[in-house]
């Protein structure tokens, strides 16, 4: 039985300076070593899209985000949300 805590709060961000590239930090997976680190990357770069994953189907969505970022790295440009939206649709919660 899933429940509504069964989610994976994520955001794709495109960092602001140095090499622009667009990453993701999966928030509720973040342990006490890597924590601080990653969030001040986040905190430091341009949030493209924000939400949660639902468990059940967590790591096929993220098989997705990577596809994402691997297509937005290379063109150096952020899909729009609504874009990137659909393609994680059925994995959002």
């Amino acid at each position: 039985m899933a429940f509504e805590s069964d989610k994976t709060m994520f955001e794709i961000y495109r960092e602001k300076d140095f090499n622009k590239k667009f990453k993701v930090v999966y928030y509720t997976e973040l342990t006490e070593h890597n924590k601080e680190f990653e969030i001040n990357a986040a905190l430091n770069g341009e949030t493209v899209f924000s939400g949660f994953l639902k468990d059940l189907r967590k790591e096929d969505g993220k098989a997705v985000i990577r596809i994402l970022l691997k297509d937005m790295n290379s063109s150096e440009r952020a899909l729009s949300r609504d874009e990137i939206k659909n393609k994680l649709d059925e994995y959002l919660a």
